[in-house]
């Protein structure tokens, strides 16, 4: 089903609303059920919560779990609170088994262990087995309901069987094709197997160049297979290539985006301090440790220009370009450290080799510091006549130009080596960078000042 416009979605919101008020379970239905899912979840966050056990009485919990499966976790720990416990048994009964472990996984164990205790035994145990692979692995994100056939089935048994299966699975586009022990061999399409004949079997049909992922994979890596051989999905396999489960693109897709925030978090130094729905005492607490030791960073910056204090009482001038040098180093290694760190995560990095990215950014680096140079050299001299003009915008320019050469390989180096420790390059932070550029970009500023302190006009 099409999701509505938003003109033609306020109508239906409007008229189911309305049912729900006069207590009109018919009419409730049938426009409910006609929405998109996405549309459906997005209804019931605008219900009150007095309206909210009506909601539970008409609906199935089959028909919840589509809707309790789309909606945030705190949203869902607030939900599962205002259901009977066997409506919400049964509704976890017809929950995708990944959805219900990750739900599982983020309350406390007494209360998982009850949700599983009123689940179907077999249900339960999928589940279980979910949440026993490490977490943020291919073996906790996949999915037990896929379909696998036999090489020696005909076209006709496949398409039978997708009749009485096809249903329950998370996907039927990709067909895998198992062994007697369960392992796979190989995979056929959905589309293969309509334009076949009826009698041809399937080991004519599928394709032995199976992309599969190990249990244990790390969930980042099945989510650039995936992206990088186009799939829809992607087996998951024990050592011994034994099919267990399947990956599908929607949960790669909530991967990325998890991934995304969380390197963003540590980018801007503000681990797990990004989430909006978290309180302000909990986004003090993540963020602090960064900020702590940055501001203790900051403490070196000003002893670096505290050393040079006997230069800049004689030059005063001089602490006019402070912010300039500084703001310019930190901006310069920042970018490094974004091309390098999106480098690393595509895998562009190791096509391409350690050198000839340092080779680029420094030469990024050189030219950007030239043209900063020769547009500060051109400028200063006319806006500080009386305050060593040449001289100073020489200091100035090529201050800048040797701090953005720097920077640029700092940027660049920080992040490999820390991937290197294997740790997420991300933690080299936009903050941290900027921190340390600006240091080394005030030792070089004062350095060279100090050499030419007698060629400025005091």
């Amino acid at each position: 089903m099409n999701r509505l416009n938003e003109e033609a979605r306020e109508k239906y919101f409007e008229t189911i609303f309305k049912s729900l008020k006069n207590k009109d379970k018919q009419t409730f239905l049938e426009y409910f059920l006609e929405l998109h899912p996405t549309d459906q979840v997005e209804l019931f966050q605008d219900l009150y919560k007095d309206k909210r056990p009506m909601f539970y009485e008409y609906l199935s919990p089959e028909q919840f779990a589509e809707i309790f499966q789309g909606l945030e976790v705190e949203e869902q720990k607030e939900v599962v609170k205002e259901l009977d416990e066997t409506y919400a048994a049964s509704m976890f009964n017809h929950m995708q088994a990944d959805d219900t472990a990750d739900f599982l996984g983020e309350i406390n164990e007494p209360h998982a262990k009850d949700i599983l205790n009123a689940m179907d035994k077999e249900e339960a145990d999928e589940v279980i087995e979910l949440m026993s692979y490490p977490e943020e692995s291919a073996g906790a994100l996949m999915t037990k309901e896929f379909i696998s056939i036999k090489a020696t089935d005909t076209t006709s048994e496949v398409m039978d069987h997708l009749r009485k299966e096809g249903p329950e699975a998370e996907t039927v586009y990709y067909l895998y094709v198992v062994d007697a022990k369960d392992k796979l061999v190989g995979v056929v399409s959905l589309r293969d197997l309509i334009v076949a004949p009826l009698t041809e079997t399937v080991e004519n049909l599928m394709s032995t160049q199976v992309v599969s992922v190990g249990a244990h994979t790390d969930q980042e890596e099945v989510a650039q297979l995936i992206k990088d051989y186009d799939l829809l999905a992607a087996p998951v396999v024990t050592n011994t290539n034994e099919l267990i489960g399947i990956v599908t693109v929607d949960d790669v897709m909530d991967v990325l985006e998890d991934e995304a925030t969380e390197d963003f978090d540590d980018f801007t130094a503000a681990k797990g301090g990004t989430d909006v729905n978290i309180t302000a005492f909990s986004a003090a607490k993540k963020r602090s440790p960064w900020i702590i030791m940055l501001m203790f960073f900051g403490l070196i910056t000003a002893g670096v220009i505290g050393t040079f204090e006997e230069t800049l009482e004689e030059i005063v001038m001089l602490a006019v370009f402070i912010p300039l040098i500084m703001d310019s180093a930190g901006n310069t290694g920042t970018q490094s450290l974004a091309v390098m760190v999106r480098s690393l995560a595509t895998g562009s990095f190791e096509r391409k080799g350690l050198w000839h990215t340092i080779k680029r950014e420094f030469g990024t680096g050189v030219m950007l510091g030239v043209i900063c140079a020769v547009v500060l050299i051109i400028v200063i001299p006319f806006l500080y006549a009386d305050g060593g003009g040449l001289v100073l915008a020489g200091i100035v320019g090529v201050s800048l130009f040797l701090t953005l050469s720097v920077a640029t390989i700092i940027g660049a180096v920080v992040p490999v080596a820390i991937n290197k420790l294997k740790l997420d390059p991300a933690i080299a932070s936009g903050p941290f960078i900027t921190t340390v550029n600006d240091i080394l970009g005030l030792l070089i500023y004062f350095s060279i000042a100090t050499a030419l302190l007698d060629y400025l006009p005091r």
